[in-house]
């Protein structure tokens, strides 16, 4: 095979070396090939159309410099030469920094003289804002204090809120030169830490350098629940808050001690104090700024106990805040836990702000049930455990005392230690009795117990015939103890003696076991949250107490204003053993009355008077939009519905995952089918969970537990012809029912039948099918029996045909030889019979003709040879 492609190839390369044309014409066919395929293979890289160029995401007179080719090497640049930069990094496609492109623009305008905004996008491919960082989510704000940053801004993206942290970053700490700006500043909402620096002999005191970072450190570390720095440069304002030195670092706590910064333990740098503060800050009201997608920010506050939330529409940017300063007041009252009922109340000092009452030595209370064993169904003893400090002791300048869970256990082990003998006090007036703690030489504790009834029976007391009977360790009698409200909240066990003064609520938060966590959202931001917890109206004013344990909320009357008394009140309310507030319950603001329609809905507005109507049978489908097998039941409801279509049945179905219900109709899963019968809702009924969901066991459910009526013969006196009138009714209707249940029946008989009939032949059709199964397989192995037969006699013929297509090659090859002696001996024949003739062989024609004749008779003889071998192959190669 490769002999007859090597000469083929042999004769086109000498054909081309005789014609020129031909080969000039191959070569260039071949270049044109080779280019044709190099352009295919390199358009087929580019098969995306390349991107536009970027437009300007900011229009050409906004303040804001717009590289929106993403050069963030210029935008360092120009952040050198000034103060404060802000970078905003946008990607063009983004909603959100579209949306934030008019409030940066807004706030530019305002700001633009001392502040530089630039705008880079970081988008662009080509830009090395894109190729030198990388972001997770866009847009990002940074700001820059000449060399410190980047702070970045993870607010709000409205301008009030840019604008307020933008001004903090230029002025990161406050000056405070005199007693009413001190006032101000700790009475702030934000924790407050102050610095005391003389400027007198240096134009930069040792250490201000670093107060001043440490302020930006804050910035950067937390930027909600932010502290605001502020510096003394008087040392007579410097001993208002217990600072003689320059270089020290006051941190103020409302209600706790305030700290001074320990050089002597940590190094004096900017993230130490930056770190201390953060670590040892007191935050009464904290705002919580949800993002509105997926967070468990809410679920981890509220997971910390009872939470108070609080809608204000809040400006950042507003100098004046009266209604925050007024919900401030009301936090610090809650949480005064230092005022006692035990001591006499004092003057307060020259300065007025909470922050500045002068903080007595006082206890904090709880109060202990002790049940009398030998008596238990009758009476038990009630204490009340007081931590008093020891008067005269004062640890630390800046230390005020209050009141701790450690020092409460330390009390109460204490007191257990003795209680075998409280357990056998008897007494039905107060006795107090002191003792000393063993765990500090500072603390003393106080016991006042009394007798009580379990009937909750107050008995009547005596100041005149008190006696000292309590103990020798210095019993003392009180003559005061009327608002004291205990901790431990048990069924029937507190006397209402035991109550505290309704017109305040100080220190409430160390009175009771309900302690409230306040929380504040801005309403502007935050209302669809307000909403769903039953808000309404135009005012945005709302507030809301959430107990996720407890599974309730209660929400403040929205008639009334959003004001301290009103927030006093709410407290109040709630902190009460017994809380007169009432549970709300949300509802579907999207449904109202219930329409005339097969299957009722039902919403939490409409539950008592469309499911608890004592004149009908209701079954009730508890649902929710997620449950995809609730969908599935839709179809068994509506045929349900059309076969018991009466009047004294409802079929209905309430959304749970949108209404509330009372506690007594709560569901623990869906679906969940209830049936509350006529006249009998007390003794409603749950669909069985084990049997399945079907139109014949509902229906057995229904008139297994509905109301039937009276079978008697004989009617009522008082009523007869209503009575016979019922029950010519009712037996229509069931009459009705049967012949309908009757055709029914009937028609799934036939249907079973025809299915049987199916059935049957279905079966026939797959015996059928079995045996041509059979015969198909028989006749498959028949034909590849056949084809194997086949594929041999193939193989064999295909080597037949190679051994004659050899032979023909050979004869191919023997007969080309052939020609060619033949073609010489003609031309031996031509030469000679031309010699004949000449002119010189004429003289000896005679000895040239017995040449002639022998040369010619050996030549005839050859001739005549070939001629016959010749003639011999031809025959040959015909018969082959």
């Amino acid at each position: 095979m490769q002999r007859p492609a090597w000469l083929h190839v042999k004769r086109l390369l000498s054909l081309m070396g005789r014609r020129p044309d031909l080969l000039c014409g191959a070569i260039a066919l071949s270049c044109a090939l080779v280019v044709a395929l190099r352009f295919t293979c390199s358009r087929a890289k580019d098969v995306v159309m390349p991107a536009k160029p970027p437009n300007p995401f900011f229009p050409a007179q906004s303040p804001v410099v717009d590289l929106f080719f993403g050069q963030i090497d210029y935008a360092d640049h120009l952040r050198r030469n000034s103060d404060i930069t802000l970078f905003f990094l946008y990607a063009p496609w983004c909603a959100q920094s579209i949306a934030a492109r008019e409030e940066i623009e807004h706030v530019a305008n305002k700001l633009a003289d001392q502040v530089l905004f630039v705008a880079v996008n970081c988008w662009w491919h080509q830009g090395k804002c894109r190729k030198q960082r990388s972001f997770f989510y866009f847009p990002v704000i940074n700001l820059y204090h000449r060399s410190f940053g980047p702070i970045e801004y993870k607010g709000p993206l409205t301008a009030g809120y840019i604008e307020k942290f933008v001004r903090r970053v230029m002025s990161p700490v406050l000056y405070v030169p005199s007693v009413e700006k001190l006032k101000d500043f700790l009475s702030n909402l934000e924790p407050g830490v102050l610095g005391f620096f003389e400027f007198n002999a240096s134009p930069q005191p040792p250490g201000y350098l670093t107060f001043f970072r440490s302020a930006l450190h804050s910035l950067q570390k937390d930027y909600i629940h932010t502290i605001r720095f502020g510096v003394i440069t008087h040392q007579a304002l410097a001993k208002e808050i217990s600072l003689s030195s320059s270089g020290s670092v006051y941190l103020h706590r409302s209600l706790s001690s305030s700290l001074v910064y320990p050089n002597h333990e940590m190094n004096f740098t900017a993230a130490n104090i930056c770190k201390w503060a953060l670590d040892n800050r007191q935050t009464l009201l904290q705002w919580i700024r949800p993002h509105g997608g997926k967070s468990l920010l809410l679920n981890n506050e509220l997971k910390k106990g009872p939470a108070l939330l609080m809608f204000i529409p809040f400006n950042p940017v507003a100098e004046e805040q009266p209604l925050l300063d007024e919900i401030m007041e009301v936090v610090l009252k809650y949480n005064s836990c230092t005022e006692s009922p035990h001591a006499d109340h004092q003057e307060q000092g020259d300065l007025d702000s909470a922050s500045f009452i002068a903080l007595r030595p006082l206890p904090c209370c709880n109060t202990v049930v002790l049940p009398q064993w030998h008596l238990l169904s009758r009476v038990q003893n009630v204490c009340e455990l007081c931590v008093n400090q020891s008067r005269g002791v004062s640890p630390r300048t800046v230390t005020a005392p209050h009141c701790n869970f450690l020092d409460i256990a330390a009390a109460l082990e204490s007191f257990y230690l003795k209680e075998q003998f409280f357990l056998n006090f008897m007494s039905t007036v107060k006795e107090c009795s002191n003792f000393l703690s063993s765990y500090s030489p500072y603390f003393f504790y106080t016991a006042c117990c009394q007798t009580i009834s379990r009937g909750l029976i107050a008995f009547t007391t005596s100041q005149d015939n008190a006696s000292s009977v309590l103990s020798s360790l210095g019993k003392v009698p009180h003559e005061n103890l009327s608002h004291i409200m205990p901790h431990i909240e048990e069924q029937g066990q507190v006397p209402s003696t035991y109550h505290w003064n309704n017109d305040s609520i100080t220190g409430l938060r160390c009175r009771t076991n309900k302690t409230l966590n306040m929380y504040l959202l801005d309403s502007n931001l935050s209302w669809l949250y307000a909403e769903r917890l039953g808000a309404s109206g135009h005012e945005r004013l709302f507030a809301a107490i959430i107990d996720l344990k407890e599974e309730i909320h209660y929400i403040l009357d929205q008639n009334q204003p959003l004001v301290g008394p009103a927030l006093e009140v709410f407290i109040q309310n709630f902190s009460k053993v017994y809380s007169p507030l009432r549970r709300h319950l949300a509802s579907d603001p999207a449904l109202g009355t219930p329409r005339p329609q097969l299957i009722i809905e039902v919403t939490t507005s409409t539950f008592r008077h469309v499911v608890l109507d004592s004149r009908k049978d209701v079954l009730l489908l508890f649902y929710t939009t997620w449950c995809g097998f609730c969908a599935t039941l839709n179809h068994i409801f509506i045929r349900l519905t059309q076969l018991l279509a009466t009047d004294s049945l409802i079929v209905a179905r309430i959304n749970v995952a949108q209404n509330d219900l009372p506690w007594e109709f709560m569901v623990d899963g869906v679906p969940t089918i209830m049936f509350f019968p006529q006249n009998r809702k007390d003794n409603n009924v749950k669909y069985p969970e084990d049997k399945q969901i079907t139109v014949q066991n509902l229906l057995r459910f229904i008139l297994k537990y509905a109301t039937r009526p009276s079978t008697s013969a004989d009617s009522p006196a008082s009523c007869p012809m209503h009575y016979i009138q019922y029950k010519e009714d009712h037996v229509s209707y069931l009459e009705r029912e049967i012949k309908r249940l009757r055709a029914e029946i009937d028609v799934l008989h036939e249907a079973q039948d025809q299915l049987a009939e199916h059935i049957s032949e279905a079966r026939k059709d797959a015996q059928d099918l079995k045996v041509q199964k059979q015969k198909i397989e028989y006749h498959n192995k028949a034909l590849e029996g056949h084809k194997e037969q086949l594929q041999a006699l193939y193989e064999q013929k295909a080597q037949e045909v190679g051994t004659m297509a050899d032979k023909i090659k050979e004869l191919v090859a023997a007969s080309e030889g052939l020609l060619a002696e033949n073609a010489l001996l003609k031309f031996l024949v031509v030469s000679l019979e031309a010699k004949n003739k000449s002119p010189e062989n004429r003289n000896n024609l005679e000895d040239g003709t017995s040449d002639s004749t022998e040369a010619s008779e050996g030549s005839s003889d050859i001739t005549s040879t070939e001629g016959s071998v010749t003639l011999d192959y031809n025959k040959e190669n015909k018969t082959d």
